[in-house]
């Protein structure tokens, strides 16, 4: 599949009920409003194909970027291809599903680090979704390394932009999830941080208190 056949896909699988629904989520005029499950459909027509991933990320249309996050390769992402990929974020669900793909690159840990502290408010958030992921997935990673974010997000994330207080939140969760030590430190945290404020527009989306979230979700592993 080239890239013009992928569009014009995209295209016909598009509905306007959720071009509607997406541009809520923060999605330019540039939308298809492809279902999620279409996109899921489509991914395993296509498999992994790097290079029209590539040229889907650059035309700028929201689906063909969500749907480039699926199909692209990690592995061939290095630090430099995700700082071009994150410099043209532009909503909550871009940033997501970057942050996801950018977790399996073996640039996952440098890139995280140097977009956590991004003044940018996407790429700060993209940061912090590969941490949560980091933190869900890779057991290599000691306690000590989740430990000093869990002591930045405790004194920065009040003063933080908005979606990256919601990254912020999110990583918390995740690192309390991973193991009952740092379950017991996240909670802590989260005790002394309090409610976390952040504005969803014109969504139903909420962010998850951390401390109920974060012991729910160790009874539902055990």
């Amino acid at each position: 599949m080239n890239l013009q056949e992928a569009l014009d896909t995209l295209k016909s699988l598009g509905t306007e009920q959720n071009r509607k629904i997406y541009r809520r989520h923060g999605a330019s005029e540039d939308v298809y409003g492809v279902s999620f499950a279409d996109l899921k459909s489509l991914k395993k027509k296509v498999k992994t194909d790097h290079d029209l991933a590539i040229g889907l990320w650059a035309t700028g249309n929201h689906d063909a970027r969500i749907f480039a996050t699926m199909i692209a390769d990690p592995e061939r992402l290095d630090g430099e291809a995700l700082d071009r990929w994150a410099g043209g974020l532009r909503n909550y669900v871009e940033t997501d599903a970057l942050g996801g793909l950018a977790a399996g690159s073996p640039a996952a840990r440098a890139t995280m680090e140097r977009w956590v502290e991004s003044d940018d408010e996407w790429t700060g958030a993209a940061g912090w979704r590969i941490l949560a992921h980091l933190a869900m997935q890779d057991a290599s990673l000691p306690d000590e390394y989740f430990e000093k974010f869990l002591g930045v997000i405790e004194k920065e994330i009040h003063s933080r932009k908005n979606r990256v207080r919601h990254g912020m939140n999110g990583a918390l969760i995740a690192i309390g999830i991973r193991n009952p030590a740092l379950e017991k430190k996240a909670v802590a945290a989260a005790e002394r941080i309090g409610k976390v404020e952040v504005d969803h527009g014109e969504t139903g989306c909420k962010t998850p208190d951390a401390v109920p979230y974060i012991r729910q979700a160790v009874e539902r592993k055990k």
